[in-house]
């Protein structure tokens, strides 16, 4: 999705890059607890940038103008 998510704004490309590299740390942490620990703060980053990016799709759709940039992608 990643590869997808590059066509529309870098916003919701930043939460599927974000949520790769989680399931990655995730993979990697069954392993090691330092990874694991890790993989939990990225997480709460992966988290942060998709609620952002909702709220601001959404408010922007809502007030038909841009409220809070998504930096869309130039095609």
């Amino acid at each position: 999705m990643s590869v997808s998510a590059s066509r529309l704004n870098k916003a919701l490309l930043t939460v599927f890059i974000t949520l790769t590299i989680l399931f990655v740390l995730l993979a990697i942490g069954q392993y090691s607890p330092l990874v694991h620990t890790i993989a939990g703060y990225e997480g709460i980053i992966c988290g942060f940038t998709a609620i952002y990016t909702g709220f601001a799709d959404l408010t922007n759709e809502v007030y038909g103008r841009t409220v809070l940039p998504i930096w869309p992608i130039k095609k």
